[in-house]
């Protein structure tokens, strides 16, 4: 058995297991026509078949490829979709505050599309599926409130680099795998442009520092780049927050997320 043969087996038994212990028995997953988004749906589907639900939710700055990819890949799997713009919101936001930057509109944008998410989750009685890679969540590269929030994700401990391999696997539409990594949060906007590397040689040292826990010395003598692992290390531990819950202030003697903590899954 191949490595991503395992690795698809063993996810789709996790969305299975995860989404059955909630009583719930759909889910819904914002499609981008990006390459996380796309392994995602596609494990979801041979799972939950016609219970999966595609969310495509583009705004003016959406390109045309992606909207063209996420329709190739619902018609390439079979897979049920609706749109939900977020245009009509985004638009209006912009002309209360014309001053907004790049960073606030793709913020903003991150955040509707999770709003629009969640209402149509509660629509139909669904939960919300994640898409964000280990990358993206360990350089803390995503949005709060925003692309980083779902009830279970299943690619979290996937690198990008990985995401990629698998989506080889899964036979995922070639030119959403072929195509720059970007979220079209604003016109030209680029995931390796706002990082300032490739994922391919942020991932090298990302695992050198996290899975083998090499120190930063070890790490530069290997022969990666000093000022890309630095700018690693400091994303790390200045994002941190967003990898956690809402951190609560302790008062009492059994705290949330302190001492008061159950597992996931359990019952009475």
């Amino acid at each position: 058995m191949s490595k991503y043969e395992l690795i698809s087996q063993y996810l789709e038994l996790f969305l299975d297991n995860e989404v059955k212990k909630t009583g719930i028995k759909k889910v819904v997953i914002g499609l981008s026509g990006g390459i996380d988004s796309a392994v995602v749906a596609v494990l979801a589907h041979k799972v939950f078949k016609d219970d999966l639900l595609c969310v495509k939710m583009p705004s003016h700055y959406s390109s045309q490829s992606s909207l063209d990819d996420a329709d190739a890949l619902c018609r390439d799997f079979g897979m049920r979709s609706i749109t939900a713009s977020i245009e009509p919101m985004l638009k209006a936001y912009e002309t209360l505050h014309p001053d907004m930057d790049n960073l606030r509109k793709g913020n903003f944008s991150a955040r509707m599309r999770m709003s629009t998410l969640f209402d149509v989750s509660a629509k139909e009685n669904a939960l919300v599926l994640g898409t964000s890679n280990k990358s993206e969540l360990m350089l803390g590269y995503g949005t709060l409130y925003g692309d980083l929030a779902s009830a279970l994700n299943p690619i979290g401990d996937l690198y990008k680099s990985e995401v990629y391999e698998l989506a080889e696997y899964l036979n995922i539409t070639k030119s959403i795998i072929h195509k720059a990594p970007s979220a079209d949060l604003w016109d030209g906007q680029s995931d390796e442009d706002d990082l300032g590397y490739t994922y391919a040689k942020l991932d090298e040292a990302l695992k050198l520092y996290v899975e083998e826990r090499l120190s930063r010395e070890e790490i530069v003598a290997k022969g990666i780049n000093a000022s890309m692992l630095d700018m690693i290390i400091s994303r790390i531990f200045r994002n941190h927050f967003k990898r956690k819950m809402p951190l609560i202030a302790k008062l009492t003697s059994r705290t949330l997320n302190h001492d008061f903590n159950y597992p996931r899954d359990i019952t009475l």
